[in-house]
């Protein structure tokens, strides 16, 4: 191994460290999070597994002659997958697209970034991309990213000129086999990097986080816990007694000292019900919008099916209202049951496409209270992007707003709502894997 050119890579990324740490303070834990080794065989330019960042002297510094922007922007495009947990989340997706939607999303946000030290604005061909995806979602995550290329279909021509506008680093070294505590324990550890930086730029360095918006905005999603969509329904259940053994309630020693003692005679028989939380009433209500509109709605609809046929969530009378509003509600159906659910989702179609108003969808839901329908209601779910007029009172029954994405910073829900921005894609199939169909045999929309 040339020496010369290990401490010549060496002392560009240290000044490239120190460009960025000037710039953007808010990185300062994040910047300094990885120790440099040489790659040696690991790499032929920068690689990392989360805790080491190996570089190919030779290749740093030929960069580095094209000017210093171009080191400045393969060593944050390195950090940021770390930051936005690119690394342990590679599992379970198809490897080639989830590496170039990993590079897509962390190089949107270098492109939006306003600082000398990276260099130039985003290429037309680059920001065609971004527009493709921005269409979809507000936030380019690299989720929503690599749902929009697993759409497109791309062929390996195309797939392999994506990869050459984008590509910046290796990516080999990320989430290997053999390897998963050690990928867990690292993810952990740039969770609560992230969360710093995030509190950074929120608080004690506002001030100085300006043109940082697309890193704030990455960071709150990667930041967020993942979220179990069953569990969070499952908070709307009520206590019910069903049909079935309670083996927790029952004691087998007086169940068999009665047969050894009394000649088959058992002295407790096991209790016929137990005690479940379960669903009886839900108000599914869907924002049907220009803004929400299309695809995400089809997302929703398709993961919360896919939970509803679960027989351990509901009661067997389903009493289900699915309603969907704009400004005002366009239709409600009343779902009694599962075969009517699989109906309705045959035949969905979207009705509006005005402005968002939430407050007709509580005013009809209070309405059919009045009349003496939905006496059991314990939660409304309402899927939309979060812009809309709220209802100022709270209503006697949780509220859930699913929201598409993550809002922008100066959004708020009113205190008594639920926010919840989960990745339905992930969580319909996670359901629907519980259930003996496979997600692919549920009815197209």
């Amino acid at each position: 191994m040339d020496a010369k050119r290990v401490k010549i890579g060496r002392d560009i990324l240290f000044a490239a460290r120190n460009e960025l740490y000037m710039a953007m303070p808010y990185l300062d834990a994040a910047l300094c999070s990885l120790r440099f080794e040489p790659s040696g065989d690991t790499t032929l330019s920068l690689a990392t597994d989360g805790e080491t960042l190996y570089y190919d002297g030779q290749f740093l510094a030929e960069r580095y002659l094209r000017g210093s922007a171009a080191v400045n922007r393969a060593y944050l495009h390195v950090i940021l997958h770390c930051m936005l947990r690119h690394l342990a989340k590679k599992r379970g997706h198809d490897g080639a697209l989830w590496d170039l939607a990993c590079d897509v999303a962390v190089e949107s946000i270098l492109d939006a970034l306003a600082y000398p030290c990276l260099g130039t604005a985003a290429a037309p061909e680059r920001q065609r991309l971004y527009n493709a995806c921005r269409a979809e979602r507000r936030v380019l995550t690299a989720e929503g990213i690599y749902r929009h290329l697993l759409r497109e279909r791309l062929s390996e021509y195309e797939l392999a000129r994506l990869q050459r506008q984008f590509l910046q680093d290796d990516h080999g070294l990320w989430d290997r086999d053999g390897e998963r505590e050690r990928s867990r324990r690292q993810d952990e550890r740039w969770k609560s990097l992230s969360g710093r930086t995030q509190t950074a730029m929120e608080t004690v360095l506002a001030g100085k986080a300006e043109g940082g918006e697309a890193v704030l905005e990455q960071v709150r999603v990667s930041a967020r816990d993942d979220v179990d969509y069953r569990a969070f329904l499952r908070r709307f259940a009520a206590p019910r007694e069903v049909p079935a053994v309670d083996g927790d309630a029952f004691d087998y020693i007086y169940y068999t000292y009665g047969l050894s003692h009394y000649g088959n005679m058992p002295l407790v028989e096991p209790p016929e019900t137990r005690e479940e939380r379960r669903i009886e009433q839900l108000v599914i209500a869907v924002d049907t919008s220009l803004s929400t509109s299309g695809e995400p709605v089809r997302e929703f609809l398709r993961s919360t099916y896919a939970i509803l046929r679960s027989t351990e969530t509901f009661t067997r009378r389903l009493d289900i209202h699915i309603i969907q509003c704009d400004d005002q509600v366009r239709s409600d159906v009343a779902i009694r049951s599962m075969d009517e659910l699989e109906a309705y989702m045959n035949a969905f179609t979207l009705c509006g496409g005005s402005a968002t108003d939430f407050r007709p969808v509580f005013e009809h839901v209070a309405a059919a209270q009045a009349r003496g329908e939905l006496t059991e209601l314990r939660g409304l779910i309402y899927f939309t992007d979060g812009m809309g007029v709220y209802p100022r009172k709270r209503p006697p029954y949780d509220v859930a707003f699913v929201l598409t994405e993550e809002p922008p910073p100066s959004f708020q829900t009113p205190p008594w709502a639920i926010r919840l921005v989960p990745e339905l894609t992930e969580r319909a199939s996670r359901a629907a894997a519980d259930w003996d169909e496979p997600l692919d045999a549920m009815p197209e929309l």
